[in-house]
């Protein structure tokens, strides 16, 4: 799920970015001053206030599944676990750190397409609620370990479509992959379920991440429910749960807009009231809606201190304490085609600072260790603060942090708002 820039539409826009806001700048200033940088903070108010944002939109059709793999912070996913109904998991590992926040294991779905068989063994052991199924040679495998075991594992099919709409970041479908069982041979595998341990539950579908377009959101939700609707009626089944993997994109330049949420939500939930009223078996299955990056990427920054100023051959110069060995995406190396600055403001001074144009860049001994170029920002000097926006999902941990031994940054939860407001370290790992 490589958080590269986001698909969209193609409508010419002014690259202008919008103010943090006061209360923000304040906040990340406060943090800056008091606990020092490089750090990540996240607010978790308003991720709470997009999960219910999602409630109000599609009207409770679905229910929110978040992808631990987005940002698998302790401190965050507890905050998190009474206001989703379940926790997708990419590894045994992210499975024992929900577990550890008293995360039932019944309500975690295990998804990924090279499990090992020990942690096969260790879901089985645990009583993982739903294996989401990549192949079937995973198939055979968990049914192997759950009959070993005398228990019956749930199980959600993975597909991998033949299409993807365009407007998408990344796109899993139409092509060899090692993500789900291919479109074309899902109903010969349903047809000869062979795992009596193995309970089917029902079907998964994630083949396209980080779209602006509602447009294309919208025909990716369509194609999944034609794809639910034929091997529901072809095999015959009625699965208790249909898994939409969101494919939600956020901002991650000036130029980008956020996601029309509401004009998702009246191009699907029409499609969705048509595919109960049309189809028996489909009535009674549970929709759920699994995405990370649009919960907690907007409301997550990597604040950075300018430590050193300097001229070269005509550009100013500003060196961070923070790099891509902090925050690999920002800096344009984990999916990114073509480098962008991603958006970026200063948060110490007045904010009336005259601005100037500036290559930003990081500590490390490589060349390759830029920030931004030719970026236009209030006056930056030695001691400054800056903070990198779009940075609550895939920062900390998808990030090179052992290159060349720099501090890790610490992560801290900004819990609230305004003067009651609660700052809490939820630093996890260090160097």
């Amino acid at each position: 799920m490589t958080p590269r820039v986001p698909a969209r539409d193609e409508t010419p826009r002014a690259p202008v970015l919008a103010d943090l806001g006061t209360a923000t700048r304040t906040m990340l200033a406060r943090i800056a001053r008091d606990h020092g940088t490089p750090c990540y903070v996240y607010f978790v108010d308003e991720v709470r206030e997009r999960i219910d944002r999602l409630g109000d939109v599609f009207g409770g059709r679905f229910s929110v599944s978040y992808a631990v793999k987005a940002n698998p912070n302790s401190g965050l996913l507890a905050r998190l676990a009474e206001k989703v109904v379940t926790f997708d998991v990419s590894s045994i590992g992210e499975a024992e750190r929900c577990l550890r926040i008293g995360v039932p294991a019944g309500r975690l779905t295990f998804s990924g397409p090279a499990k090992r068989e020990r942690e096969l063994e260790r879901a089985v052991e645990i009583g993982v609620g739903e294996l989401v199924c990549e192949s079937e040679w995973e198939l055979a495998t968990l049914g192997r370990l759950a009959a070993r075991a005398s228990t019956r594992m749930g199980c959600l099919v993975r597909i991998n479509p033949a299409r993807t709409p365009r407007e998408f970041g990344v796109t899993m479908s139409g092509k060899p992959s090692q993500f789900g069982i291919d479109e074309e041979n899902v109903a010969e595998v349903l047809r000869r379920w062979e795992w009596p341990h193995l309970d089917f539950t029902g079907f998964h579908i994630y083949a396209g991440t980080n779209s602006l377009s509602a447009g294309a959101v919208a025909e990716n939700f369509d194609i999944f429910v034609q794809l639910f609707e034929r091997f529901a009626e072809e095999c015959p089944l009625a699965p208790r749960t249909l898994v939409f993997g969101s494919g939600f994109g956020i901002p991650y330049t000036p130029v980008d807009e956020p996601l029309a949420l509401e004009k998702v939500a009246a191009l699907v939930n029409p499609r969705l009231d048509r595919m109960r009223l049309a189809h028996p078996l489909l009535a009674g299955s549970a929709c759920v809606l699994e995405l990370g990056r649009w919960l907690v990427g907007p409301a997550g920054y990597l604040l950075t201190s300018v430590i050193g100023e300097k001229r070269s051959r005509g550009a100013e110069m500003r060196l961070c304490d923070a790099g891509f060995n902090n925050h690999l995406a920002a800096y344009g190396m984990l999916g990114t085609v073509i480098r962008r600055n991603w958006p970026i403001w200063k948060v110490s001074g007045t904010g009336a600072e005259p601005t100037a144009e500036y290559e930003i860049v990081g500590p490390l001994c490589t060349s390759i260790d830029v920030l931004a170029t030719r970026i236009r920002l209030p006056e930056l000097h030695r001691g400054d603060v800056i903070a990198i926006g779009s940075s609550g999902a895939y920062g900390l941990t998808a990030s090179p942090t052992r290159f060349i031994s720099h501090p890790v940054p610490r992560e801290y939860l900004v819990v609230g708002c305004g003067d009651d407001a609660e700052v809490v370290d939820v630093t996890e790992f260090s160097a």
